[in-house]
């Protein structure tokens, strides 16, 4: 069977501040600057999420993309979506929510979630300029 990867973008909105309780307030701000906002900032997310697997021959695909919605509403957006990183979403306890912490965390909800399809990719866009890759390495 032919092994495809299939990507679901889907959106959220979330608030956080980029902060490390173990440094001074002075070095948080001079190392995250405006990310450090004590007040907080947000952002508009996009995820991509890729699953890779083999062609079902009898559905055509690797996995149904409603079905990938579903799991990735269930696991991750529910919890994420409108809420602040920082204090409601518990996927991301005790953990500085760098963009990088931030996709690193939703794969490891993810991952066990999607099987037994793949988790090939996440993509999580901060901005239209700036995203993180992760591969689960």
């Amino acid at each position: 069977m032919p092994i495809v990867t299939v990507t679901r973008r889907l959106r959220f909105n979330a608030a956080h501040r980029v902060h490390n309780p173990a440094l001074s307030d002075a070095e948080n701000a001079r190392l995250f600057g405006k990310c450090n906002n004590p007040n907080w900032h947000g952002h508009n997310y996009t995820l991509d999420v890729s699953v890779r697997g083999p062609v079902d021959e009898r559905t055509g695909y690797v996995i149904d993309l409603g079905v990938l919605r579903g799991i990735v509403e269930r696991e991750v957006l529910d919890h994420t979506d409108h809420r602040n990183f920082n204090l409601d979403v518990p996927y991301m306890r005790d953990i500085n929510p760098t963009t990088e912490n931030i996709i690193v965390a939703m794969w490891r909800v993810l991952a066990p979630a999607i099987a037994p399809a793949t988790l090939q990719r996440l993509r999580l866009w901060e901005t239209e300029n700036n995203y993180v890759d992760y591969s689960g390495e």
